[in-house]
């Protein structure tokens, strides 16, 4: 697995909906690349933040995650 491979897992891997073997490439990934641990921990830290806002409702807006998927994207990969 590579760092792109990841970015694009990494909401399989934190929702626990993947496969053993895949999880277990995510893992082995983690264990090696010091930049997707750092993205997972970011990663974290986001949705912790955006669960925790306010609002009448459940969740951000289309736009509002468009905007923060976009964001993450953008962050340059190794």
């Amino acid at each position: 697995m590579n760092c792109a491979e990841f970015v694009e897992l990494v909401t399989e891997f934190l929702d626990g909906s993947m496969s053993e073997s895949a999880e277990l490439s995510c893992l082995v990934h983690l264990a090696r690349c010091e930049g997707c641990e750092a993205y997972l921990g970011q990663f974290r830290q986001t949705v912790a933040a955006v669960a925790a806002l306010p609002g009448p409702g459940p969740g951000l807006s289309s736009a509002a995650r468009d905007q923060l998927l976009g964001a993450f994207r953008s962050v340059p990969r190794e």
